[in-house]
C-alpha cells in the first residue's frame, strides 16, 4: 500500500473570530493527483499555506513528506514544488534567463544550471520559446514557465493552485495533460486545488469537497457517486426507432421494472430512461429487443463530478 505523502489532522486556521480552516483531516498517497475542489473562498489556499509553512495552524498538525511543516518549513520547501495562480517572472529577461536564475536559488551547481533548465523547458513545451522574454509570453506560456520552476529542483510533491485561471481552452487541455504525464512518468504526488468541477475530474484520481473551511466529503467518482446516488447510480437511456408491439398497454415499462437492479422507468414517447442501481445495460437492451420494439441507441450515463457537486448543495445548501 502506497505511504501518505501529505497528512492533515484536525488542521484548524483561525483569524480572530473567522474560521477559515475547521478540523481538516486529509491524507494524499504517494504518486496520487489528488482534487481540493471548492468554491472561491471556501479555504483551498490557506490550507495550502499551512502545507508550505507560510502560515501557522492554529491547532492541528500539518505533515508533508513526513516532515512537519510548522517546525520545518524549509525543509518541506526543500521537497514540494508550488504553484501559484499567478506566476511572477522578470519581463525583461528570457524564459531561460528566468528559468537558470531559478535553478541558482535552488542550489544547482553551475555546471549543471544550462543543461537544467534547458531539460525543464523541453519538459514543459517551451524550448522553442526559450530566447523569448517573459514580458511577451502569453498567460498559458507563463505557467508552463512556472511549471518548470516548479519541476528543476525535482520535487517530490506539486502543489498547484488554481494554475489554469485565464488560460484559454487549448492552452488548458495541454497543460493538464502535462500534469498527468509528469505523475505517471516520474511518480510525483500532485495536489489540484481548483473551483472548475471539469478540470479536476479529468485529472485526478481522487477529489475532496471543501467548503467553508470543511472537508464535507472525499473519494473518487465512482465512491462520491454510489453514496449520493446508492438508489441509482447509472441511468440508461433507451431510444426506440418504433415501439413495435411492446409499449402497449406500458408492457415495455412494466417488464423493465423486472429487471434486477432497475429502480425507476420514465417513458417520454419513444424514449425511456431507466434508473438502476447497478450497470443493467445489456438486460435493459436485450429486454426492449424481446418485446419487439425496434432499439435505435442506448446511453448509459454515470454520474459526474458536477452531479455530485450540485447534490451536496441543493437549495443552495450544503447537504453533509
Amino acid at each position: 500500500m502506497a505511504e501518505n505523502i501529505i497528512e492533515l489532522v484536525d488542521l484548524t486556521k483561525n483569524y480572530g473570530s473567522f474560521t477559515a480552516v475547521n478540523r481538516l483531516n486529509l491524507s494524499v498517497k504517494k504518486g496520487e493527483v489528488f482534487g481540493l475542489l471548492g468554491p472561491n473562498g471556501a479555504g483551498k489556499s490557506t490550507t495550502i499555506l499551512m502545507m508550505l509553512g507560510l502560515t501557522e495552524p492554529t491547532s492541528g498538525s500539518v505533515k508533508v513528506c513526513g516532515i512537519n511543516s510548522t517546525e520545518n518549513p524549509i525543509e518541506v520547501k526543500r521537497r514540494v514544488g508550488y504553484l501559484p495562480e499567478d506566476v511572477g517572472f522578470y519581463p525583461d529577461l528570457t524564459g531561460m534567463e528566468n528559468l537558470k536564475y531559478i535553478a541558482r536559488l535552488n542550489g544547482i551547481p553551475e555546471k549543471d544550471v544550462e543543461t537544467k533548465a534547458r531539460e525543464m523547458l523541453t519538459r514543459v513545451g517551451l524550448d522553442e520559446q526559450a530566447e523569448k522574454k517573459t514580458g511577451k509570453y502569453s498567460r498559458g506560456m507563463r505557467q508552463r514557465l512556472g511549471l518548470a520552476e516548479v519541476l528543476i529542483k525535482t520535487p517530490e510533491v506539486i502543489i498547484l493552485d488554481e494554475p489554469t485561471s485565464g488560460i484559454d481552452p487549448t492552452g488548458i487541455r495541454e497543460f493538464l495533460e502535462l500534469i498527468v504525464q509528469l505523475s505517471k512518468e516520474e511518480g510525483l504526488t500532485v495536489l489540484f486545488s481548483s473551483h472548475n468541477l471539469h478540470q479536476v475530474q479529468q485529472v485526478c484520481d481522487r477529489v475532496g469537497l471543501f467548503v467553508s473551511g470543511k472537508l464535507i466529503a472525499e473519494g473518487n467518482i465512482e465512491s462520491l457517486s454510489q453514496k449520493l446516488f446508492s438508489n441509482e447510480s447509472f441511468v440508461v437511456e433507451a431510444g426506440l426507432a418504433s415501439s413495435g408491439n411492446g409499449n402497449n398497454g406500458n408492457g415495455l415499462v412494466s417488464s423493465l421494472k423486472t429487471i434486477e437492479g432497475v429502480t425507476s422507468v420514465l417513458q417520454e414517447e419513444l424514449k425511456l430512461y431507466v434508473g438502476c442501481s447497478r450497470d443493467a445495460t445489456a438486460d435493459i437492451a436485450r429486454e426492449i429487443v424481446s418485446s419487439g420494439a425496434e432499439l435505435a441507441y442506448l446511453h448509459k450515463k454515470e454520474y459526474g463530478l458536477d452531479d455530485i457537486y450540485n447534490r451536496y448543495f441543493e437549495g443552495g445548501e450544503v447537504h453533509e
